[in-house]
């Protein structure tokens, strides 16, 4: 709980700064909300390490294999640097380039998890024979 509040007073801060500095300096005001966004994002690092230590863990004790669990991490880290960076571009004026992320995301998403779709087509054909 006091995590959440630490990174939204920070990120609330930020965002108030970057709206004052937006009049006077679109560049400013963007770098400024670039900034916060790394800054909450090293903050949470150590959090982050623990949920994947459990998550490791989760994996291990379940008896599914790890290369099952491995796709999901990367899709969800996908997904998080998509959704910042696409509201990153999209504050700063560049639908188009919103646009093109989420794309590409979507594309690397799909490509992170074939090992897994391979896996259910095989369990299918397996199951159909």
């Amino acid at each position: 709980m006091e995590t959440v509040t630490q990174v939204t007073a920070l990120c609330v801060v930020g965002a108030l700064l970057a709206l004052v500095l937006k009049k006077g300096s679109p560049e400013t005001s963007l770098l400024l909300t670039l900034g916060t966004a790394v800054v909450v994002l090293l903050f949470l690092a150590g959090a982050m390490e623990e949920l994947v230590s459990f998550l490791e863990e989760l994996g291990t004790r379940s008896g599914i294999s790890g290369d099952l669990f491995i796709p999901l991490y990367k899709t969800v880290g996908i997904a998080l640097v998509v959704k910042v960076g696409g509201s990153l571009c999209r504050d700063a004026g560049e639908s188009a380039l919103a646009a093109v992320v989420e794309t590409a995301g979507a594309v690397c998403a799909l490509l992170v998890a074939l090992p897994l779709l391979r896996a259910v087509l095989a369990l299918l054909l397996e199951l159909m024979q």
